[in-house]
């Protein structure tokens, strides 16, 4: 038996990490007067209306430190279980080293027991999918090898597009330079970019989320197509789901399937540099079709 854990950047919530039997371990978000436990100190609606009430508010972000994996970890290794650690991409964050660094300590303090660490090498709705690819690996009894070779097989098939409202967090955060986020900003455009490999880059720059939803929807459905049924989708925002149930209203009819799992809210490890007004979208083989 193993016991998973991830950190926040899967943007699982509370109901869902209790109803999977997950542990989440939440980043840090500072609007410059002191670190605040996402989901614990600060809600998600309640840190993107701070954005919303306060134009001027870019607030930063923080990894969980290898001490809040620990934390969680010891529990179930002192009862005899294993454990997985999942982290947001290694090149987005630091969050998959303080899980290492964790990792290290647990493997000399138990060392009867399984401390493994799998990078996502993506995040939001993206890891959001390989979390419950995993989930169903340990719930139809495959054991904690096979459950990692699986899921490394599942990461290298999931792609991550996303759209932004504006810019500027993404400048803010040193993401973009000050002269593309002012052309985009004066021109209307609403940017796609993708997660690839781990990293962010830019797809495409678009005025309006309708043509977002075209480009996006005639995309996805040119790529899944023929695979529509090996694959599993997930949509997210940052309060624009109007715009999200649009995506996937789009998305159902052009492929003509049933997307299974619902939208979800964007946290803040992304949304800190995505801003209000974002939506995500994402794709990855079912695990027993990689």
């Amino acid at each position: 038996m193993f016991q998973l854990i991830s950190d926040g950047g899967c943007d699982f919530s509370q109901a869902d990490a209790q109803k999977h039997n997950v542990n989440v371990v939440p980043f840090y978000v500072n609007f410059g007067n002191g670190f605040l436990k996402e989901g614990i100190d600060i809600t998600k609606d309640g840190f993107f209306n701070k954005l919303l009430s306060d134009k001027k508010l870019f607030p930063t972000t923080s990894q969980p430190n290898p001490q809040d994996y620990i934390d969680v970890a010891e529990t179930y290794l002192k009862d005899g279980k294993d454990i997985i650690f999942l982290t947001i991409s290694s090149k987005l964050s630091g969050s998959n080293n303080s899980a290492n660094v964790a990792a290290d300590i647990l493997r000399e303090d138990f060392p009867d027991r399984k401390v493994i660490v799998i990078d996502s090498l993506s995040g939001s709705v993206g890891q959001n999918l390989i979390l419950k690819e995993i989930i169903k690996m340990r719930d139809a009894g495959l054991c904690l090898d096979e459950v990692q070779g699986l899921a490394e097989k599942v990461i290298k098939t999931t792609h991550v597009y996303f759209s932004l409202d504006t810019l500027e967090y993404l400048k803010k955060g040193g993401r973009v330079g000050s002269t593309t986020a002012l052309i985009g900003g004066v021109l209307g455009l609403r940017p796609i970019l993708q997660l690839e490999d781990g990293m962010i880059s830019q797809l495409d720059s678009v005025r309006g989320r309708k043509k977002v939803i075209k480009l996006l929807t005639d995309a996805v459905t040119h790529v899944l197509a023929d695979v529509k049924c090996d694959v599993q989708l997930c949509i997210g925002h940052i309060l624009d789901k109007e715009s999200a149930d649009g995506l996937q209203e789009a998305l159902e009819s052009s492929l003509g399937i049933t997307i299974e799992n619902p939208v979800i809210e964007v946290g803040a490890t992304i949304g800190a540099h995505a801003g209000p007004g974002a939506m995500a979208f994402a794709y990855c083989k079912k695990y027993t079709h990689v």
